[in-house]
């Protein structure tokens, strides 16, 4: 378990005057906050002896019921049965590796890949190999040859890690065609799939993508979470899995937390059933997608020749790629002192790359905030970007692990 070696940054980065494009913290401003008290208010002194008591190690009934309904938007037939809710998808992640991963195994990810997992991944002593992505998302054709190449060195895998969905922190989106391919190359190899799955509701353009777990309900875990689509202090998420798998999180869960927050439970299924949940998430969409605009449009007005980045059509990020020469995480002490923040692209890697990318948040600042941010970023940039072509190459950087920033940065 290593700490980050850019949290410390961050405690400077979260004053007000600094602008964060580095948390990936949904607006929950956004919510009914005051229909939300209301409906806990409720719940207490209707259901209190209930909600405040201990509850069983695979979730609420009633509310794996509504998950089910949740899950229908993309596809998934799934019955309450094989639902168990977790303390945030983070925590199923968690229980998927310590089920599955022994010391050494192979997890396949994602390059980049969403620094928590990366972090659970590490502590479990898991093998993580990536495979490429491009604007489609993973590619089939390296999965194939990692497959082939991990087989002929006598490698297990055990799974193959991915988000989807306005992946955390590419921003792109597997292609339909693709998500085919993935599932027969992982059924030929006998390689589960985790499918994590936060930001799939909150798609810009059109209906949901078909999840993963529609089309292979036996060799998908299918992870996905209430943080994003409702607060993520209420610590809600769940896991899908067949049913083996299924009973083996049910034990892990209780070895882990005895039971998990029925009061939060409660409140999430009251919600659920009383308030019209479809309409906030589409308010989520617009909001953000208000947000991504402004953060696409500002990169491309400020930003130096030599800067690319991801055009994401749903969730919450813009992977960004600086001029060649440049360091991420060396220039971050210079944008915090210019009061901008970000994520550097080397906590998305388990080994030594993405040092010239870098995360870029949209979520959380509001639009003229984030065109500020995006201006002082360009000018740190273009300073960098001078430095070197006066003094050449900075100073080498030393990377140890995984960068594992906190919460509000994941």
């Amino acid at each position: 378990m290593v700490a980050s070696e850019v949290r410390a940054l961050f405690a400077v980065a979260s004053r007000p005057e600094v602008v964060s494009l580095a948390g990936g913290m949904p607006y929950v401003t956004a919510l009914p906050l005051d229909v939300v008290g209301e409906l806990v208010a409720d719940l207490v002194a209707r259901r209190g002896p209930v909600a405040l008591q201990y509850g069983s190690g695979q979730g609420d009934p009633h509310l794996r019921e509504q998950i089910c309904e949740v899950m229908r938007l993309e596809g998934i037939e799934a019955g309450p049965d094989d639902v168990v809710v977790t303390v945030g998808s983070q925590q199923a992640l968690d229980l998927i590796t310590r089920i599955f991963i022994d010391p050494g195994d192979v997890v396949l990810a994602e390059g980049p890949s969403y620094v928590g997992a990366l972090g659970t991944f590490a502590a479990y002593q898991a093998s993580v190999v990536h495979v490429p992505m491009d604007e489609d998302g993973l590619i089939p054709s390296a999965l194939e040859e990692t497959l082939t190449t991990l087989a002929r060195m006598g490698r297990r895998v055990k799974f193959l890690y991915t988000i989807p969905n306005f992946q955390n922190p590419a921003g792109v989106t597997l292609a339909a065609e693709r998500r085919r391919q993935v599932l027969e190359i992982c059924q030929r190899a006998g390689v589960l799939v985790v499918e994590d799955n936060p930001y799939g509701l909150l798609g810009f353009d059109g209906e949901p993508m078909r999840a993963l777990r529609a089309d292979d309900p036996d060799g998908v875990v299918y992870l996905g979470s209430f943080s994003k689509t409702l607060a993520p202090g209420f610590r809600v998420g769940w896991a899908l899995a067949p049913h083996a798998i299924r009973d083996k999180l049910v034990l892990a869960m209780e070895s882990a937390v005895l039971s998990h927050s029925t009061f939060s439970q409660l409140a999430v299924g009251q919600y659920l059933a009383t308030q019209p949940w479809r309409e906030q998430i589409k308010s989520f969409r617009e909001l953000y997608r208000e947000r991504r605009d402004a953060m696409l449009s500002s990169l491309e007005a400020l930003m130096p020749p030599g800067c690319a980045w991801t055009r994401p059509a749903g969730g919450f990020f813009v992977w960004m790629t600086v001029p060649e020469g440049l360091d991420s995480k060396a220039i971050l002490p210079r944008a915090v002192a210019e009061r901008v923040a970000f994520v550097p692209g080397t906590g998305f890697f388990s080994d030594s790359q993405g040092a010239r990318q870098m995360r870029l948040s949209y979520c959380y600042p509001q639009p003229d905030r984030i065109r500020e941010g995006v201006r002082r970023l360009a000018g740190v940039i273009e300073q960098e970007m001078e430095l070197r072509a006066t003094f050449g190459t900075g100073s080498a950087r030393d990377h140890f692990g995984v960068d594992t920033p906190g919460p509000d940065l994941a």
